[in-house]
């Protein structure tokens, strides 16, 4: 298929060989001695600095031309003057660099007149040339899915791109040295598995040429982290690429980045405070204070978060109590009678108990949670992994974590009892051959694992996308991945 070039690539292109003529375009490598963010905090009269950066404006004048340059963390003025890097040097600038070229550039750091820190370059050198002009100045990408297809693009043009992506390295940072500070271990597991456990998603499927065997893309790392606390690990964590074949909306991705953690002797309510530690403390270095702008609104995420039962917290929004319908047919029978419309990829039918008071949560009550709660309590049916409460053996010692709508956290006190879990995953392997593709699989390799022995233990995990999301406000969740999936154009 024929390649069609803009008018402006053509001149590139052509710039490109004449390029040639006078120096490498494409050089080995650049000797620099500070970062471009550094230099803006060097002192004036600061001599041989040298920096790079791509060229993202120019203004080419007579003796004395201005350009600035920028990597993803900040930009710098440089300026050319004709009798500091000599009269061919000049030229060359002037007729062969454009916006979006690499440069290397050697020099004084001073102020100007207007305050604008600056590199007075004595010499240069050309260290990349970009055949394709970069979007116009004012507006960038306007267009989100372009965003998305053009990550790298919109990470040229837009400061909150770049501003978004950083934080999210920093956040990660940030919990790692929490967690470390805790003792916790960073270990990792498989993302190819036997089995789709550790979780209730419908997994993606792949086959392994080499051994003929088809296997699964995790759908979680909750199995093998427990594993590792059969082997001796007291406190493990993982951030662990997750892979589920299900819808996607602007809080949902099918791959994305799960935070799994895991310590042994703990229960879920010790999680409750260390979590809320752990993001109070990260959101503080983070942004200096405890509050998030969501929606326009000002959250307060400092003291203690509310917590509630699913139950009271169904109740708030309908008139249905999840414990007088404890059975799949009489909850779907009261949903049809309060004619309340949910959207499942599962029909409502196929679904057990534990996945339709979800599904119900998710669609009544869910929407409405804006600051931070813990929600507790939930069905037994719906966490296959969890401990059993004392008290009620029909609800777990389990609480998530709701930021404006959205699940952050889901934890709980895990079920270590390897033959109650057994029993577990054979009524989920049993309603996923009645049509529950989100049922669990039997996982005997796992269950062979717990009977050598497990102590107390609490889990937890945080979706790091969602995290972001929430953090930085962002609409679509794809605005928290650096370059989310698209579907291809052609």
């Amino acid at each position: 298929m024929e390649v069609i070039r803009s008018e402006q690539e053509l001149v590139r292109r052509e710039k490109l060989e004449k390029i040639k003529e006078y120096c490498n375009p494409y050089p080995e490598k650049y000797e620099v001695t500070n970062s471009i963010k550094e230099a803006r905090e060097i002192d004036d009269g600061t001599q041989d600095i040298k920096i790079a950066g791509r060229i993202v404006f120019m203004r080419k004048m007579g003796k004395l031309s201005f350009l600035r340059i920028r990597d993803i963390q900040a930009s710098i003025q440089v300026s050319m003057q004709l009798d500091l890097v000599g009269e061919e040097a000049y030229k060359f600038m002037k007729t062969s660099l454009d916006v979006g070229d690499f440069i290397g550039v050697k020099g004084e750091i001073v102020t100007t007149q207007t305050g604008e820190k600056t590199l007075r370059t004595h010499e240069f050198k050309f260290l990349g040339k970009a055949l394709k002009p970069l979007p116009e100045k004012f507006h960038g990408l306007s267009d989100q899915e372009l965003k998305y297809r053009n990550r790298y693009v919109d990470l040229i043009m837009n400061e909150d791109a770049r501003e978004r992506f950083l934080l999210r390295s920093k956040l990660i940072w940030e919990i790692r040295s929490f967690l470390n500070n805790h003792g916790y271990v960073e270990i990792e597991t498989p993302i190819l598995n036997n089995k789709a456990s550790g979780a209730m998603a419908k997994p993606f499927k792949t086959h392994h040429n080499a051994l003929d065997i088809d296997l699964y893309l995790r759908i979680a790392p909750e199995t093998y982290l427990k594993r590792a606390i059969v082997g001796g690990f007291t406190k493990v964590f993982e951030f662990a690429r997750c892979f589920r074949n299900e819808g996607m909306d602007t809080t949902h991705l099918q791959d994305f980045t799960m935070l799994e953690g895991y310590g042994a002797y703990l229960n879920y309510e010790d999680n409750m405070k260390f979590l809320q530690e752990m993001i109070q403390t990260v959101v503080a270095n983070l942004f200096g204070k405890l509050e998030l702008t969501i929606d326009g609104v000002t959250v307060d995420i400092s003291g203690d978060w509310e917590s509630i039962s699913m139950r009271d917290l169904i109740l708030k929004y309908t008139p249905i109590d999840i414990y007088e319908y404890d059975t799949k047919e009489k909850l779907l029978e009261k949903i049809k009678q309060e004619k309340i419309e949910i959207d499942s990829e599962t029909p409502l039918e196929n679904l057990g108990y534990g996945n339709l008071v979800d599904q119900l949560y998710k669609k009544v009550a869910r929407p409405h949670v804006v600051k931070p709660c813990f929600l507790t309590k939930h069905p037994i049916s719906l966490s296959p992994l969890a401990r059993a409460n004392d008290n009620n053996p029909n609800l777990t010692d389990r609480f998530q974590l709701i930021i404006n709508g959205a699940e952050i956290i889901n934890a709980y006190s895990e079920l270590v009892d390897p033959i109650e879990q057994e029993k577990r995953l054979e009524e989920q392997a049993r309603l996923k051959s009645n049509g529950d593709e989100e049922a669990m699989m039997m996982d005997r390799d796992y269950i062979g694992a717990m009977e050598y022995g497990m102590p107390p233990i609490s889990g937890w995990g945080i979706g790091i996308d969602r995290l972001v999301q929430i953090l930085t406000d962002a609409e679509n969740i794809k605005d928290c991945v650096l370059f989310p999936l698209m579907k291809p154009e052609e």
